[in-house]
């Protein structure tokens, strides 16, 4: 069983994947309170499937970027799992778990989330058998980011009051996904990790590191 979790932001995820089911999947508004809540909604999630640590089998986590508090809570037990039960760890991008849960399209895809005093992490993908990131993760803002638009194009994640003003103004050239598809889950963070797992590629607790940006 894969345990996969997601703190990067606010909004935390929780999930149980055995590689073939998607067992229990939990996602919800954490605030800043990732350090007290984590922990109870994971042992709920074992009692729910009436599971002990011993089941697990490996442990996926969101690596940034995102919050230096989240990440580093998330990082910090996925580690001490993966050294406490000799299982293996995997880090995905945070972005890449939202690009993950989009549909296929011709149309490139951003994939945003809140960075804080007007600032957004984002990055690009295309379609090429799922979608490869091509650029980013950056730190940018709304205004540099929608004006190096040139062709209609996808937008998933946190978009603020700001954003959707700005993008109004843009017409067709920018579709916003639904709220659905635009909340991070870790069910699709527990899908690329046994995509990783079954090419044999894992992390090492021991030098695995978030994913921070910094203003230029």
């Amino acid at each position: 069983m894969l345990l996969a979790l997601d703190t990067a932001t606010r909004f935390a995820s929780l999930a149980l994947h055995d590689g073939r089911v998607l067992r229990y999947e939990v996602t919800w508004e954490a605030g800043r309170q990732h350090t007290t809540q984590l922990t109870p909604r994971l042992v709920a999630a074992l009692e729910e499937l009436q599971l002990g640590p011993d089941a697990l089998s490996a442990v996926a986590v969101s690596l940034g970027p995102g919050s230096f508090t989240g990440l580093r809570v998330g990082l910090a037990i996925a580690k001490g799992l993966a050294l406490a039960r000799g299982i293996p760890l995997v880090g995905i991008p945070t972005l890449d778990i939202l690009a993950a849960a989009q549909g296929r399209s011709r149309r490139p895809l951003l994939a945003v989330i809140q960075a804080g005093r007007g600032r957004l992490c984002a990055a690009r993908y295309r379609w090429r058998r799922g979608w490869q990131r091509r650029e980013g993760p950056f730190l940018t803002t709304w205004e540099d980011l929608l004006a190096s638009i040139t062709r209609p194009t996808l937008l998933c994640g946190e978009i603020d009051e700001r954003g959707f003003q700005l993008i109004e103004g843009l017409g067709e050239q920018v579709t916003v996904l639904s709220p659905a598809h635009c909340l991070r889950r870790a069910g699709f963070l527990a899908e690329l990790a046994w995509e990783r797992l079954r090419r044999g590629e894992t992390d090492d607790p021991a030098t695995l590191t978030p994913l921070y940006l910094n203003w230029p």
